[in-house]
């Protein structure tokens, strides 16, 4: 078997002063399609940020292609998240939101503009490229979030109830985008369509279990 792309070794997690996330181990295969599930409150955002290597674990550690993640923050490029609260800036437009996160992960400007263009395109956003963010509905900021982590090209891709804005037109927009991309996906959901869509379901409770 391959390597795999992301894991996580007895992990625990904390948020809000309680362990929500118990021992758990979990190996995330290149292009693997993983869903998290279960109850608000049961850990699925602690958990995408643990592994994103925005908080750090209460125990247990988390390996990107076999090195611990705090070891090597370079690791951290190969990852993007999409956050369940977007992540954008707000002084920003639409377009400078992408571009910022190409350029800063190498990209020259023209080729940021050219990336930030096409991956809004593909969100159904082109009409939307040069409003402030502030100006766009709660819809089309998340299609944006979309775009950025896209854009990159991650190995790693994270996502956080990224369909749950959308109508059914632009839900099946950002689901099939999402799916089409190589990168490995661990997405938390309350979407039974986005979880069977996934090779794999792990469910999150008071203490964390699998199937």
């Amino acid at each position: 078997m391959p390597q795999p792309v992301l894991s996580c070794q007895s992990l625990s997690c904390r948020a809000g002063g309680r362990e929500v996330v118990r021992d758990l181990s979990l190996d995330i295969a290149p292009g693997e399609r993983v869903a998290l599930v279960g109850p608000s409150g049961s850990g699925k955002t602690t958990l995408l940020t643990t592994l994103g290597g925005l908080l750090k674990p209460a125990a247990g550690r988390v390996l990107a292609g076999g090195v611990p993640l705090g070891e090597h923050p370079g690791l951290r490029r190969e990852t993007a998240l999409v956050f369940q609260s977007y992540g954008l800036l707000s002084l920003l437009t639409a377009a400078e939101n992408v571009e910022v996160a190409l350029r800063a992960a190498g990209r020259t400007a023209r080729e940021a503009g050219a990336e930030a263009a096409e991956a809004l395109a593909r969100m159904r956003l082109t009409a939307y490229a040069e409003h402030l963010v502030e100006e766009l509905s709660g819809g089309q900021q998340q299609r944006v979030a979309v775009a950025r982590a896209l854009a990159l090209r991650p190995r790693v891709l994270l996502a956080d109830e990224p369909t749950a804005e959308q109508d059914k037109v632009n839900r099946a927009l950002v689901l099939e985008a999402l799916l089409a991309s190589p990168a490995a996906l661990v997405v938390a959901t309350h979407d039974p369509e986005v979880a069977g869509r996934c090779d794999r379901v792990v469910e999150l409770r008071a203490a964390v279990s699998r199937r």
